[in-house]
């Protein structure tokens, strides 16, 4: 109990000395220790790099999740070590209650089948979001956290121990120079005022006490300097290995720029495949005969091959070419011919639709019957169907 006592006074004594070390320093009464220039840009660099993985965690986050509730549900689980329960997307969610919905208004109805048909969809939607948050949160996610909570900390924790190393010397500076300045006083201004042999022993024994504690304070410097160089030492290594941090969060980065890319492509994938599934459910739906019942191809009627097809006026000898259309063979009134800009470069899926490039411009129109998310886009002797969504309309 005395050892653990004198131990917590002897701590006490240190923190209060270094805390009035490092106040005279703030107020310019004492002097610093300065730090090698090319520690403190290591220091700055990863402050630096600190700062900014919690800002592009925390956004990622946000990114990922939008739902506070449910980033805070996460990080309970995870700081419990617990597994956290699935839980089920938004798209996931959207796409089950178009399926019930369609159940009580009838599978075999039009608005029926359609919401069964976009319900599938939403599901798979969902299910790529899900792998999208499983990609990113082992990929990218995880390897911020383990910076932040371990490397960071152990930084910080050496980076602790070498501003009170510094504290340390540069007290012992400040006590080797009042001892130094003492037995300077004293040697150039002995007291022979009075002529008793007692005074003289007395200012002999100031002057060995003074030089006892100058050496005791020149020893405790040299130690003080050797431990503040090996703390200096070690945190440089610590520091240096932010380049290795740095070089594994862009491997990381990519990884989850990848994710992302694959996430969109499906999701676009997924949509094309819709909108082809509920042009084949309208055309079926608007056929005249029993036998166009048969969901076609999602193509506009303006540009199928054949002389029956509904709402074209071709020539019936017009010869037709394999497994094309030329354009220039349909007779079909044009109506609001514009210029438009592309805004994406899209890829025609079929030779009925025209491959556009960003920021290009082309001529727009739209024939009667058309689809109105499609119109006819011509650039030059080319021309074919254009998605909507893809231009910006000029005057």
């Amino acid at each position: 109990m005395d050892f653990n006592v004198k131990k917590l006074a002897s701590g006490a004594g240190v923190f209060f000395t270094r805390a009035v070390q490092f106040t005279e320093e703030k107020l310019g009464q004492a002097e610093k220790t300065e730090l090698d220039p090319h520690l403190e840009n290591l220091i700055t660099r990863a402050d630096c790099t600190k700062n900014w993985t919690e800002k592009i965690l925390r956004q990622t986050e946000a990114l990922l999740q939008p739902n506070p509730s449910a980033r805070i549900e996460e990080f309970i689980y995870d700081k419990l070590d617990k597994k956290l329960p699935s839980r089920t997307t938004n798209p996931e969610l959207l796409g089950q209650y178009m399926l019930e919905a369609a159940k009580d208004f009838g599978p075999g109805t039009p608005y029926g089948s359609t919401l069964i048909t976009v319900g599938e969809y939403q599901k798979r939607l969902g299910g790529a979001e899900r792998e999208l948050l499983q990609t990113s949160a082992a990929g990218f996610l995880t390897p911020l956290r383990n910076f932040l909570e371990g490397d960071w900390r152990t930084i910080s924790k050496e980076r602790r121990l070498l501003e009170n190393r510094r504290l340390d010397l540069d007290i012992c500076k400040a006590r080797l120079k009042k001892g130094k300045l003492a037995e300077a006083k004293a040697a150039a201004a002995p007291d022979f005022q009075e002529t008793r042999p007692r005074n003289y022993v007395l200012s002999a024994s100031a002057s060995a006490l003074l030089s006892e504690e100058v050496d005791k304070a020149e020893h405790e410097l040299r130690v003080a300097q050797t431990e503040f160089d090996r703390q200096a030492e070690l945190t440089r290594l610590l520091l240096e290995g932010i380049s290795s941090t740095h070089l594994n969060h862009l491997r990381c980065l990519q990884d989850f720029a990848e994710a992302q890319a694959t996430y969109y492509a499906q999701c676009h994938h997924y949509m094309q495949d819709l909108q082809r599934e509920l042009n084949k459910c309208a055309n079926a739906v608007s056929a005249p005969d029993p036998t166009a019942a048969v969901c076609p191809d999602p193509v506009s009627s303006a540009f199928l091959s054949g002389p029956s097809s509904p709402g074209a006026t071709v020539s019936s000898q017009s010869s037709q070419r394999p497994g094309t259309l030329a354009m220039e063979q349909t007779q079909l009134p044009v109506t609001g011919t514009r210029k438009a800009k592309v805004l994406y470069d899209y890829d025609g899926h079929d030779v009925s639709e025209l491959s556009l490039l960003a920021d290009e411009l082309i001529t727009v129109y739209t024939v009667p019957g058309m689809d109105p998310d499609w119109l006819i886009g011509e650039r030059g002797n080319q021309k074919g169907k254009v998605p909507v969504t893809y231009l910006e309309l000029l005057s």
